[in-house]
């Protein structure tokens, strides 16, 4: 089930992105020691009394060589199309404006819930002016402040009770699987390759990510997968094709649908900035990861190419070092026969249980092998380990004193996990813990 998605829109300077980090605060993970991963704040996952649900922070939207008043409408036209809860943010320092008034005639029109937050509010006396803003016809105004952190609770809960009721899902044991990748990789010519190319169609459903079609084949050891597709990118023009933000968002519509993700990459262009960003996300959200390099009829390659251009990958990702690297071209269809069979490889792995028996005799090679490190004249001592979770794999270490165990040691016990057992294709997650 995708989680509910909230937008905040309004005119530039009303505190749109500061109300968004008040949210966010510290429920973004950012793996400050992995390199090579970017975040880009338009989107995040937050949570406020145990609903969780995503974020679209329209601020950071930049549509460049048009009027205002253009950019704000377009702006709170990607938001109508993606969000289940509208929150339009205005300023009770400026007063009611003729831009908050054209924002609020698109929204009144949008049929979805809208809450009306007046931020800015950072005095008693302040609060007694909001009234004006009846007149933009969006309810009651609800006045906060995004720097101090004043009625954000009252608006949170205002945003949960608005959210749509949870339809309960049928069972599907079909594996997930999306490409995603920033405009003009080849996304879309994957797909129409890969269904063209001896595989029986299913049916075409609509799938839960608006304007996504999830399209459904097997293959012919009758292994049934799902592929998401998120060309409906595409849909409204320049606005979605001209905001790599807003791809980058949508991106991740895909991901949180997904088992496994297929991050393309062109192989005429090389590596830019926004595939680390979508790879990134992948990673961070504990998918199962294949990096697909498309295109690869297109260079001229000689005996090193290839090595040259994996090593590259593994230099600019280096969180991704798990992750298969396949060389195709959806044109000619090279290579593209492996692809379900690599992505159901990658499912298993990603699902995969380790007995706790096992594990630990993993544990304790690796320590013998490697002592445990000490901190002012304090060692980490390892008791035993045990797998909690998949989709990742999810392991709780337990230990004297979770603040001795090092990244670098943690890294090193991985690896020997990766060593032992076959996680090609998945993120590993281990958790240390206190032993009471």
């Amino acid at each position: 089930m995708s989680n509910p998605v909230v937008a905040i829109v309004g005119r530039p300077n009303v505190g749109k992105s500061t109300i968004f980090n008040r949210i966010a605060g510290e429920r973004i993970s950012i793996v400050e020691d992995t390199p090579g991963v970017t975040r880009d704040r338009i989107y995040a996952h937050s949570e406020w009394l145990g609903q969780h649900f995503d974020m679209i922070d329209t601020g950071g939207i930049e549509i460049t060589n048009e009027p205002l008043i253009s950019q704000i409408k377009e702006q709170a036209e990607i938001a109508i199309d993606e969000a289940d809860v509208i929150v339009a943010v205005v300023s009770a320092q400026e007063g009611v404006t003729d831009a908050d008034e054209q924002v609020a005639q698109i929204l009144y029109r949008s049929k979805k819930p809208v809450i009306l937050a007046v931020n800015k509010v950072d005095n008693p006396e302040v609060r007694a002016e909001i009234y004006d803003f009846y007149s933009l016809g969006l309810g009651d105004p609800m006045p906060v402040s995004g720097t101090h952190g004043i009625g954000t609770g009252d608006l949170l809960d205002k945003i949960c009770q608005a959210f749509p009721e949870k339809k309960e899902e049928q069972l599907d044991s079909s594996i997930k699987f999306s490409f995603i990748g920033r405009p003009n990789v080849g996304k879309s010519s994957l797909v129409n390759a890969i269904l063209g190319e001896n595989r029986v169609i299913v049916s075409g459903i609509e799938g839960t990510t608006r304007d996504a079609i999830d399209t459904k084949f097997t293959t012919e050891d009758e292994t049934e997968y799902t592929m998401i597709d998120t060309a409906g990118i595409r849909k409204r023009g320049k606005v979605y094709e001209n905001t790599e933000k807003y791809s980058v968002m949508r991106a991740m519509r895909a991901i949180d649908r997904s088992d496994v993700v297929c991050v393309v990459l062109n192989a005429e262009e090389g590596i830019r900035d926004q595939d680390k960003h979508v790879a990134g996300y992948a990673h961070e959200a504990g998918r199962g990861v294949i990096i697909v390099v498309n295109k690869w009829d297109t260079l001229k390659k000689n005996n090193q190419t290839l090595q040259e251009f994996e090593n590259l990958i593994r230099a600019e990702f280096q969180y991704l070092s798990y992750a298969p690297i396949v060389f195709v071209s959806a044109k000619t269809h090279q290579r593209l026969d492996t692809l379900p069979a690599l992505i159901k490889k990658v499912d298993h792995n990603h699902q995969q249980r380790i007995p706790s028996s096992v594990l630990n005799d993993v544990l304790m090679d690796a320590i013998a092998h490697n002592p445990t490190p000490t901190e002012n004249g304090k060692r980490l001592r390892v008791y035993y380990g045990t797998q909690v979770a998949v989709k990742p794999p999810t392991f709780v270490v337990f230990v004297n004193d979770p603040d001795l165990m090092h990244f670098s040691y943690e890294r090193f016990l991985e690896n020997q996990i990766r060593d032992a057992f076959d996680f090609t294709g998945t993120p590993l997650r281990i958790i240390e813990r206190r032993r009471k």
